[in-house]
């Protein structure tokens, strides 16, 4: 809890440093997201404080704030910001929970799910996206984020199992390896492939006794989740 404080209270001060995006932060937070149906006091405060800016090339800022994906560079985006809300939504965070995140890119995403939840690991294939997005998270002063440059096909064993797991790229089915490091009662939420030009967000709950369901609940368009 004190690490996530630690964070809030370094956002609260890089926020008023940047505080001409504090009404576009707003208005994103109204007008695409609580109008979508998002109503997480929770989700919504975590988006509030997040500067989605400072996670973007400089020359791609002025469209932080805008109601579409953004391209980052090396073929990968920073997801439209209602896909962010919605997807940490059915993730349904709580403090005590380790999250493992499968795509960092800009590490937005991780960033959002590390004011919800207590420790988050991330990975990602691109070596130039970790390590940016491993520096602008420790800037930002977020200490309970990992980033890790590999193959997230893999996941990350060492530190299984995990609560939640978030994919933000889309595989053409849910690795098997990454269900076997969920916890039991625990959720996995991907984009997953299911023709050659659909994706859908697909909720994956393992119940106590480690058997898996799954549904889908929104068509999406990811990037292609791929190994090394």
């Amino acid at each position: 809890m004190g690490k996530v404080l630690v964070t809030l209270a370094a956002l609260i001060r890089i926020l008023d440093a940047q505080d001409q995006y504090t009404g576009q932060r707003e208005r994103m937070v109204r007008e695409q997201i609580e109008s979508r149906g998002i109503h997480s006091h929770a989700v919504l405060n975590a988006l509030r404080v997040t500067p989605r800016h400072l996670f973007m090339p400089v020359d791609a800022r002025s469209a932080a704030y805008e109601d579409h994906p953004v391209p980052i560079g090396y073929g990968q985006t920073i997801s439209q910001p209602y896909i962010v809300a919605f997807m940490t939504d059915i993730l349904r965070l709580g403090r005590e929970h380790k999250v493992l995140e499968i795509g960092t890119g800009s590490g937005y995403q991780a960033a959002v799910l590390s004011l919800l939840s207590k420790e988050v690991y991330t990975i990602e294939i691109v070596p130039e996206l970790a390590r940016s997005a491993s520096q602008t998270l420790q800037q930002l002063g977020y200490r309970n984020v990992f980033v890790r440059g590999g193959d997230g096909y893999r996941g990350w064993p060492e530190k299984a199992p995990f609560d939640r797991i978030l994919l933000t790229a889309a595989p053409p089915e849910i690795p098997s390896s990454l269900v076997s490091q969920l916890r039991a009662g625990g959720k996995l939420v991907a984009p997953v492939s299911v023709a050659s030009s659909a994706q859908e967000i697909v909720i994956l709950d393992k119940g106590g006794d480690g058997k898996v369901t799954t549904r889908s609940v929104l068509p999406v368009r990811f990037v292609p989740m791929v190994r090394p």
